[in-house]
């Protein structure tokens, strides 16, 4: 039937999880609403959204490699890592050309792709209905991100999103697309694992053609889940479990869970899914932490430092991140009631996971010029990119889980993104970035230690300052590491019996609470626990 029509309707077909395997099978000429009407195709096409992972992986990744691997029914593997990058220079001069009228003639939509087609950057097509929709498909893609973008058609980003689009849809439609038999079907796809900007809106121009379409995401984020793209009849089925994207399976798996196992893993998610209130020891090993600093008073803070993080207000666990309520309190003087003053302060230095020091700077200075790794380490919206951080030769953290590298990463970026250090007067906030970015990468081994022990709904590890001035002064890069400890979620209580300033000199004072008790005492020595006491606990630690 590739003949009297001139115009192509694509409809999204109902499916289930159950079916869409079959229907994505069948021909178009068997599909529902295939007919020709008005000198136009009206055609189905299988859209599924698979986030998450099952139960059993194994069984789950058999049959997406089953699917990409089936000689019959061909459907292409795109990600990041199968996308044929080539492109001819001649195009990318051509897209440069288009772009520079646009800026000075502000082109419509129509005109934008008429002079594309006519630099010839848009497939073409004998088939009068095809070669249509390839204009009206980019067209559509065209208006959403005028209607997305800040700056329209103006966004400096176009450039990227086009250049993209054309040269994967030279590299991956081709002439499956141009001389498609569309009795039989158009090339079909599946996407697989995380993506960037770039490649939501080749998904959604492949979704326009009519391209039958299946985007899986182990890590639960969907593609489409802000695209203004009505996905009536689309299927989006969510699983269970969420995890980074392993590579694509090259063969099939040999492993298979029995049923107790996935009857186990069933119990076991239902008990400790997000928000549930229960959580397994090291469950959210894997989660990225982000702190919510905790407004406290004076009493509170001590009632609040013996609790888990899952028993604080505004904890939360929510699409791969954890919220950890933490404190960063300073405490100015002394009080009046010296054994009360003394017993809280050896009750936090007993707790279990907890860090104290006395000396000053607790921190190593780096003298190294960080610009050029730090410029290298950003991604498209100026931050650094955890990715890249773990993949540098400074980055010392490689002996760590995977989960807890990106969560120190992600916490360089958040700082970073609002730097809350304030800056010299001869700073530039480049400066102040590159520097934060620097020392961050100076942590101290018992600080790592502190992470390290760290599961994020339970215990919350407490780092203590105590500043009588007598063993040197906060330094600046103490500032950072204390930021850092923050970001990550660690409780922070600077104790300053002389009521000076101390860390007020390097943060943002809206970061933390000041308590001011009732005396101020000079060069007051630290008063250690009874040698009784701290013969029992022996948790006490120093460096």
């Amino acid at each position: 039937m590739n003949a009297p029509y001139s115009h192509l309707k694509n409809h999204l077909m109902p499916v289930t999880f159950e079916t869409y395997r079959q229907q994505l099978d069948m021909p178009n000429s068997k599909r529902p609403m295939f007919e020709v009407k008005d000198r136009t195709l009206h055609f189905s096409q299988v859209n599924v959204r698979l986030l998450g992972l099952p139960f059993d992986e194994d069984e789950y990744f058999n049959a997406l490699f089953d699917l990409v691997n089936n000689e019959v029914n061909f459907v292409e593997l795109l990600s990041e890592d199968h996308l044929d990058k080539t492109m001819d220079n001649k195009h990318f001069q051509s897209i440069q050309k288009v772009l520079n009228i646009n800026s000075e003639q502000n082109l419509s939509i129509n005109r934008f792709v008429a002079f594309l087609e006519g630099d010839g950057l848009l497939l073409k097509s004998d088939n009068p209905g095809i070669h249509r929709k390839i204009r009206e498909a980019l067209m559509d893609m065209l208006k959403l991100f005028e209607d997305k973008e800040a700056g329209g058609l103006k966004s400096h980003e176009l450039r990227r999103v086009l250049t993209d689009t054309i040269k994967w849809s030279q590299n991956h439609l081709g002439e499956q697309l141009t001389s498609a038999n569309l009795d039989h079907a158009l090339p079909k796809f599946l996407w697989y694992g995380h993506f960037k900007k770039t490649h939501f809106y080749f998904l959604f121009y492949l979704q326009r053609l009519g391209c039958d379409l299946i985007v899986v995401s182990p890590n639960g984020k969907d593609v489409f889940s802000d695209s203004m793209l009505t996905m009536e009849n689309s299927l989006l089925h969510v699983f269970p479990n969420k995890k980074e994207a392993d590579p694509f399976p090259t063969e099939r798996r040999r492993r298979q869970a029995t049923v107790a196992y996935r009857a186990s893993r069933e119990i076991e998610t239902i008990l400790n899914h997000e928000g549930s209130g229960l959580y397994k020891p090291w469950q959210l090993r894997d989660y990225t932490p982000e702190s919510v600093t905790l407004k406290t008073t004076y009493d509170e803070l001590f009632l609040l430092l013996k609790e888990k993080a899952m028993i604080r207000p505004n904890f939360e666990v929510k699409d791969g991140t954890v919220k950890i309520p933490a404190i960063f309190s300073k405490i100015q003087g002394v009080s009046k009631n010296r054994k009360e003053y003394w017993d809280r302060l050896h009750t936090i230095v007993e707790y279990e996971n907890c860090l104290m020091v006395q000396r000053f700077p607790f921190s190593n200075s780096i003298n190294n010029d960080f610009r050029y790794h730090y410029r290298n380490s950003l991604d498209r919206d100026g931050l650094p990119d955890p990715q890249k951080m773990l993949a540098a030769h400074y980055w010392k953290f490689n002996h760590l889980p995977n989960g807890l590298q990106n969560g120190i990463a992600m916490a360089i970026r958040h700082m970073c993104e609002k730097p809350l250090l304030k800056a010299l007067s001869s700073e530039t906030e480049e400066d102040l970035k590159t520097y934060l970015f620097a020392q961050s990468m100076q942590i101290p081994p018992k600080m790592i230690q502190l992470f390290q022990k760290f599961d994020y709904s339970q215990e919350v590890p407490k780092f203590i300052i105590y500043n009588n001035e007598l063993d040197g002064i906060m330094a600046r890069t103490d500032a950072v590491l204390l930021l850092l400890l923050n970001q990550f979620g660690v409780d922070i209580i600077i104790y300053n019996p002389a009521g000076h300033n101390d860390v007020e000199n390097y943060l943002d004072e809206r970061l933390y609470d000041t308590h001011w008790l009732e005396d101020v005492v000079f060069e007051q020595n630290y008063k250690e626990p009874s040698i009784l006491k701290n013969a029992i606990t022996k948790i006490f630690k120093k460096f």
